[in-house]
């Protein structure tokens, strides 16, 4: 079979009426392009496809008798326009007419396209009149860019000519106008993926650095010179040769993997996600075990979008001055190899990067000069041709780069502009080979939502924000890094925190022993170096503990700040914490964690401060939150109102609790005129974490899981969990929760619905509750195994960290297993972090003891089966 016999299949259909003949040529070319994939160039299936839909489309035109009509044109727009089309690629096709259609026409226009569809072609079609194209095309800026490509497959060329003209005409849009709508577009396109490629589950065509950056240097070449085959961007000055190959070569890769990924998802998808990356990865000849398979494939993709982004930066920034005619502001000169205008640098001579110093020479004056934010064409081409030409070892091995290394460290402006460039045109990569391993790497969760690097790159912007005089969203942290000594190390920190990814091990403990390579080479004291090591080694400490752990208990306090040693390792490991959760995700930042973290900062300072005397530290917070509640209850309730309730609680609850929400939970007990019912009640105004559910009435056995499930099911997360039993029997429980988007739950309706759904539940007879959410599609695809730890909490109670798959229905089924062993839950923390649960329970054993190793052991069994048969009911 080949794309000569395909078309012969197709001319050979005698009728428009045999379907069957026309539907099974579609799927033969569906057969033949997906054994071909792995021999022949994709450039040639690509554009042999095109070719195959030319002949399928203009033999069923025929056949309709739509050649009849002579003056009717189909035509070819969009990516089918160009003669470019992807195995499940849409097939754009315009039925063009000088005028109104001809009698007699829609009817066969209408059996044309329904055989089409019959066939199984996904078309897109419009109908439209010369007069219709210019008016849409004046109109979207789309519309226009698909005439741009247009191609006339069949019918009157002189229809076609006539509207290509008018529409290509300055009076619909000027070279001026589609260049600056094309440009302001793809900056809006960029914005949507947070303007970075390295999204770990990519748009293909979409992405920043991806195809639809390569069409858009298409559409504004061949708006501005009419005829356009890519080369002529050579012969107008615009690219050098190799450039122009270069973006040829980068077009074939991604053609390549949005090729295979078109087969793998059976579909028109362009999202390169988790689900498909695997078999991708070995359709493209990646034969290693799965994730080594997709590390390397996607390490190809992101190198790849990078040199895409450069050159079409390159390209439409010379565009933007030679087609909207522009001209450069009076500038300045900066040095003999230099000078700035309109915010731009630009080299002066064509050998500005000589030699690497020369490299780092350049990051030092971008520092120095703060109105400097972007590079020319000739910059970044003079730029990439340096870091191809020194390529031959790594940058650190020439001393006089290490000393304008650290030079750039120590620079208080470098991490502005200076760090996007060192980051983005890969210059840290050229200069240290740990940074070169993890240039473009995976992380296979759904946590981290960039590449190692990006994170990492990430990180360092938000490092440097706190510098900014003008932050007000973290005030602690900019108070910190303005009072360091030397705040190269902080960065020095964050370059390395994840350096070691990827080598398997720790890369934690690996991290901090590069610290100490890289310190002696670069000069540092023994004493930074040490600050720097603890801080890489640590960097994950304090996320820990704050989320994992009952920051409330005197002795995590008292072990956390032991672990710390001094107020300078605190101060420095809670400025790095903040700006590692927040390059992590976009969307994993809250309030919650926000407070957690400051909690545990400022218990740890007062127990530095009174010699890890811990106990003394909450017992005067118990009774600071005492007053304070009393303050904001009074003269409303009687102080012997407030004691009836208060006398049932002990003193960790008032250590725990902020003096709004002791007042609130007191206030609504005293309110609660049914004693043997229970209390369920939401508020929105106690915590900004999000909104904070009491339950309050006589205990028994599941009231956690009930409570879990019906939360779960109303697609709430659990932030914070506080159970307390009180002497009397009676539970009391603080549950803080948030909705689908992390956020309160606004709607007061919707609480109200909540509270009596849980009261509902509570009340039935039977303790089951009925989840009805499926395991999603992204968590199908990852592999969370089971793992649950015990660890001492007291001589009373157990701590229990599970990490599990965060499936639907997990914290209720968990709370079941509770009740089965008997135990007493005290306090569950539960944190989500993208497709893991990592979730904390302080329980007890039926006789109020810690649990037993024996105990431990059966429990530990019956948690990981429990899990293992929901995960698998879920999924279904």
């Amino acid at each position: 079979m080949s794309f000569s016999s395909l078309i012969q299949q197709v001319r050979d259909i005698p009728s428009l009426n045999d379907v069957v003949s026309f539907k099974t040529a579609v799927n033969d070319c569906y057969t033949f392009l997906e054994k071909e994939f792995t021999t022949s160039p994709v450039d040639d299936l690509v554009t042999g496809r095109a070719t195959f839909v030319d002949a399928l489309v203009c033999h069923a035109w025929q056949l309709a008798g739509l050649h009849e009509f002579k003056k009717l044109s189909l035509v070819a727009v969009g990516g089918y326009g160009r003669g470019q089309l992807q195995p499940h690629s849409d097939v754009d096709l315009l039925i063009l007419s000088s005028r109104g259609l001809p009698r007699g026409a829609s009817d066969k226009i209408s059996q044309f396209l329904t055989l089409l569809w019959d066939a199984k072609l996904d078309v897109g079609s419009a109908v439209r009149s010369i007069k219709e194209c210019v008016e849409q095309a004046k109109l979207d800026i789309t519309i226009a860019t698909n005439i741009v490509e247009a191609r006339n497959l069949i019918g009157c060329k002189a229809t076609f000519d006539k509207m290509l003209s008018k529409v290509n005409h300055d009076k619909t849009w000027t070279s001026k106008a589609f260049f600056s709508a094309k440009y302001e577009e793809q900056q809006q396109r960029h914005n949507k993926f947070n303007g970075t490629s390295y999204n770990l589950e990519p748009n293909v065509k979409e992405n920043p650095g991806c195809l639809r950056d390569i069409q858009s240097i298409g559409w504004v070449a061949k708006k501005h010179f009419q005829e356009y085959d890519g080369y002529e961007l050579v012969g107008h000055g615009y690219f050098t040769e190799m450039e122009h190959q270069e973006l040829l070569d980068c077009r074939h890769q991604l053609w390549r993997i949005r090729f295979a990924l078109h087969l793998v998802a059976g579909r028109s998808e362009n999202r390169l996600l988790f689900d498909y990356q695997a078999d991708v990865a070995h359709l493209l000849g990646f034969n290693d075990d799965d994730k080594k398979a997709v590390e390397r494939m996607m390490k190809l993709f992101f190198r790849v979008v990078r040199r895409v982004t450069e050159l079409n930066t390159m390209l439409l920034q010379r565009f933007k001055f030679d087609v909207l005619n522009l001209t450069l502001a009076s500038g300045r000169i900066l040095n003999d190899e230099f000078s700035v205008s309109d915010n731009t640098i630009s080299p002066r001579t064509e050998t500005v990067f000589a030699t690497p110093l020369a490299v780092f020479q350049f990051l030092h004056l971008l520092a120095d000069n703060h109105d400097i934010d972007s590079l020319d064409y000739e910059c970044i081409r003079q730029l990439r041709n340096a870091r191809r030409q020194f390529s031959d070892k790594y940058w650190v091995e020439y001393p006089e780069c290490r000393t304008a290394f650290m030079q750039l460290m120590r620079h208080p402006e470098f991490f502005g502009f200076g760090w996007n460039v060192m980051h983005l045109h890969g210059i840290l990569q050229a200069y240290l080979p740990q940074w070169d391993n993890i240039v473009g790497m995976m992380q296979f969760d759904l946590f981290h939502a960039y590449t190692v690097d990006e994170h990492t790159h990430r990180l360092i912007k938000n490092l440097f924000q706190y510098f900014n005089k003008d932050n007000k969203d973290f005030p602690r942290c900019s108070n910190i890094v303005r009072n360091l000594d030397k705040p190269e190390l902080i960065f020095i920190a964050g370059i390395f925190h994840d350096i070691a990814k990827g080598r398997g091990g720790d890369h934690s403990k690996l991290g901090a022993a590069d610290v100490f390579s890289f310190g002696e080479s670069h000069g540092l004291t023994a004493d930074d170096i040490k600050v720097i090591s603890w801080l890489v080694e640590s960097h994950l400490l304090m996320s820990v503990v704050a989320q994992r752990r009952d920051i409330y208990d005197p002795e995590v306090v008292a072990d956390f700040a032991s672990a710390v040693k001094s107020h300078n390792h605190l101060n420095m490991l809670y400025a790095l914490t903040l700006a590692d959760i927040r390059a992590t995700n976009d969307s994993l930042w809250n309030d919650w964690k926000s407070s957690l973290l400051k909690e545990l900062y400022l218990l740890t300072q007062k127990a530095l401060d009174n010699g890890l005397q811990c106990q003394v530290t909450f017992n005067e917070r118990a009774l600071q939150h005492q007053k304070e509640a009393i303050d904001i209850l009074q003269p409303q309730w009687q102080r012997n109102e407030i004691d009836s309730v208060w006398n049932r609680l002990e003193q960790p609850y008032f250590t725990r609790f902020k003096p709004i929400q002791i007042a609130w939970h007191t206030q609504q007990i005293l309110v609660h005129e049914d004693a043997d019912g229970w209390l369920i009640k939401m508020a929105n105004h106690t915590t900004k974490a999000g909104t904070e559910l009491l339950i309050y009435g006589k205990d028994r056995p599941a009231v956690f899981a009930q409570i879990a499930s019906v939360l779960d099911n109303a697609n709430l997360s659990i932030l914070d969990a506080n159970i307390a039993i009180t002497p009397d029997g009676y539970v009391f429980d603080s549950i803080i929760v948030v909705d689908e988007d992390n956020e309160k739950i606004a709607s007061t309706e919707r609480c109200y619905k909540i509270e009596q759904a849980i009261l509902a539940q509570l009340n039935k007879a039977t303790r089951e509750h009925h989840n009805s959410r499926k395991l999603s599609r992204r968590l199908k695809q990852l592999n969370v195994p089971t793992k649950v730890r015990f660890f001492s909490a007291s001589d009373d109670a157990t701590l229990i960290e599970l990490e599990a798959l965060d499936t639907p229905g997990l914290l209720a089924s968990i709370g079941h297993v509770f009740v089965d062993f008997n135990l007493t839950l005290r306090l569950a923390k539960i944190s989500t972090i993208g497709e893991r649960a990592e979730d904390v329970f302080i329980v007890s054993d039926e006789h109020n003891h810690a649990l037993s190793p024996e105990l431990q052991l059966a429990l530990k069994k019956q948690i990981s089966l429990t899990l293992d048969q929901l995960e698998t009911e879920t999924a279904l």
